[in-house]
């Protein structure tokens, strides 16, 4: 019986390896025989050589390719520096496609592969009207043009990957298409919609942490405008219990506004050693410690404000050096301290310890 089930293990093992999800595709490369192709996939920071074949005496190749169910990949074939395809492959796929050395293919077997290949080429048609206007004026008509047409196909094709391509492309390495500060709905928009059907996959969290980075932005743009009002920079971040708590809603005298990082040893010492005692003594006299976490690990953060007892506000919003409050002060290294009073900031120069304690002498006697 124990020989029956080792050689069933065997055979469930062979199984898994030689069963595994794959996409199938064949092609044919005029005037190409006996070429070494590249082939490539799209990771999340770049591309990687997957995989090399070489076209026979009619220019004709297959390959196959390891898909995860529920997470279509990228894949590009490459002669030489010339791409001579782009697939979007999903799990049991069997696509095939004619190419030649100038460029030119269709592609046959998937529809997302023929949106692929759509959207490249309107893109490339894109690029070479824009090059060629006359005139500023034509040049803008014809990117408004191309915007307001991609727009227009986030919209319909809401649960494409063949979004993606679409959302990342650049008129050139300075210039997105999608330039707007208010493009982040798009983004979003995307990113949650993909999300219901490919949840798993890496091309959609990226497109969903790049979402989050461009609403934090947006944020901070009409925290800057409402600035104004304030007298300072306001923001609102969620506590430990997840509410939101509004820096200009804090009512004290004196606003302790504290930046650290969560993951250093040295912080969390100055939260014991330093801003308890101070808290502690200066608290009833008017003082109010808004400490801001920096990291991507909320609950992390939560778990070390619960641990140290720490009494004051304590906010975090899991962006960590992403996060949009470090752009609002411009805090350039952690921890930083300022100090709030009177509805602005202090332009006192506090240094080190003693120099926080003579300050709040100064400001709560």
């Amino acid at each position: 019986m124990r020989n029956y089930s080792f050689a069933a293990g065997l055979i469930c093992l062979a199984c898994a390896v030689s069963c595994a999800p794959k996409a199938s595709v064949s092609g044919v490369v005029a005037d190409a025989p006996g070429e070494v192709l590249t082939v490539e996939k799209l990771t999340v920071s770049g591309t990687e050589v997957i995989d090399s074949v070489k076209t026979g005496a009619d220019g004709a190749f297959k390959f196959k390719l390891d898909v995860r169910k529920g997470q279509p990949e990228f894949v590009y074939v490459y002669r030489g520096d010339l791409k001579l395809s782009s697939l979007l492959l999903a799990e049991g796929d069997r696509v095939s496609f004619e190419a030649d050395t100038l460029g030119h293919w269709t592609v046959s077997g998937s529809e997302e592969c023929e949106l692929l290949r759509q959207v490249e080429s309107d893109f490339s048609e894109f690029i070479l009207k824009f090059v060629a206007a006359p005139t500023n004026a034509e040049m803008s008509k014809v990117y408004i043009d191309y915007y307001r047409s991609r727009i227009a196909y986030l919209l319909s094709h809401p649960y494409s990957m063949t979004v993606i391509p679409v959302l990342y492309q650049h008129i050139n390495e300075a210039t997105p298409v999608f330039s707007q500060s208010t493009d982040a709905l798009y983004w979003r928009r995307a990113a949650d919609s993909l999300a219901t059907v490919y949840p798993d996959s890496k091309y959609v969290k990226a497109v969903d942490k790049e979402a989050a980075r461009l609403e934090n932005n947006l944020s901070l743009n009409a925290a800057i405008l409402h600035a104004r009002e304030v007298g300072f920079p306001d923001m609102a971040m969620p506590d430990v219990k997840g509410e939101s708590v509004t820096l200009s809603g804090v009512e004290s005298k004196v606003v302790l506004l504290h930046f650290w990082d969560v993951n250093d040893a040295a912080a969390k010492l100055f939260n014991q050693d330093v801003l308890k005692p101070l808290y502690k003594k200066y608290h009833s006299r008017g003082l109010e410690i808004y400490a801001v976490g920096v990291t991507y690990d909320k609950a992390g953060w939560a778990s070390i404000v619960k641990a140290q007892e720490l009494p004051w506000i304590n906010v975090c919003d899991g962006y960590g050096i992403e996060s949009r409050a470090l752009a609002l002060y411009n805090v350039q290294e952690l921890p930083t301290t300022l100090l709030i009073t009177d509805g602005a900031i202090s332009s006192a120069k506090i240094k080190g310890e003693a120099g926080l304690r003579n300050e709040m002498e100064k400001l709560l006697k």
